[in-house]
């Protein structure tokens, strides 16, 4: 389900780039000396704007170095650190198992349960560091699933568990800064939620899985009032995430940021719309 909170590479300039990457290698070098092969395998550029978030706003102390690594083996690249790298790297490993497990559980996927057998033990440890965000991650995961299961229609229910949950990943500490970064991360997990539902539709439509978006696609008397509606709620969703992120005193790397939640979240829908439009030419 992650994946969607990207750069727009294209609209950046290439110091800007090279600054999001080194945050996105020091993120891939901390789950692997922290978690092994397996750990690494949760990687995301999620959780990179995660890091560039809360680094941004409470501005730690970063180490900057270089490494080489299977992509790029032959020459080093430059990678940041803080204590917010490896807050990320918990938080992943944390979701992905969960997330292996739901998959598992439900789908019985092969890849699910190799994921979850894999980060076990891993998450053991998270889950001793973090046990309420364990706990309240790992129950709002189930609720998701319920509501799936139940083949419930509303499209606020599962999207908001989901919302939750990136809240209480955005949500670092109990601060002055806690109920911006909570909305941040609600209204940016709702909109994940439902474009991926968005994505999935097809695949989703020949399998016979539970898509909140095909059930409201039912509902619609057409196809342009349903593309309609969901361009207009997902954008709803990113109105109210970058609405509570301009509250945030953030100055460093606020253009990378921007960058992310102005275009590069949208980059998903684009790509599809165009799609789109080659199947109906």
């Amino acid at each position: 389900m992650f994946g969607y909170i990207i750069v727009n590479k294209q609209e950046m300039k290439f110091r800007e780039f090279d600054c999001y990457q080194s945050y996105y290698c020091g993120l891939c070098q901390n789950l692997k000396e922290r978690y092994g092969r397996s750990g690494q395998m949760t990687l995301s550029y999620d959780m990179t704007f995660v890091i560039m978030l809360l680094s941004s706003l409470y501005e730690p102390e970063t180490d900057q170095s270089s490494c080489k690594c299977i992509a790029h083996p032959f020459e080093a690249h430059p990678t940041r650190q803080n204590r917010f790298t490896d807050y990320a790297a918990d938080m992943n490993v944390l979701f992905s198992y969960y997330k292996c497990l739901d998959d598992w559980n439900d789908e019985r996927k092969l890849s699910g349960g190799a994921g979850s057998r894999a980060l076990k033990k891993k998450n053991a440890l998270v889950t001793e560091k973090y046990p309420k965000k364990a706990e309240k991650i790992y129950t709002l995961l189930e609720h998701i699933h319920l509501y799936e299961k139940a083949g419930e229609k509303n499209l606020d229910l599962a999207s908001g568990c989901f919302g939750e949950i990136m809240a209480e990943i955005f949500a670092y500490r109990q601060d002055e800064w806690e109920d911006d970064l909570r909305r941040m991360g609600f209204f940016l997990g709702k909109f994940i939620y439902l474009m991926d539902a968005y994505g999935d539709m097809d695949k989703d439509a020949k399998s016979g899985n539970y898509n909140v978006l095909l059930l409201k696609k039912q509902e619609a008397s057409d196809e342009a009032e349903f593309e309609k509606d969901v361009y207009t709620i997902l954008k709803m969703m990113m109105a109210e995430c970058s609405r509570a992120f301009e509250k945030l005193p953030i100055i460093e790397n606020v253009e990378i940021l921007r960058n992310i939640l102005y275009s590069g979240v949208w980059c998903r829908y684009e790509m599809l719309q165009r799609k789109k439009e080659k199947e109906d030419a």
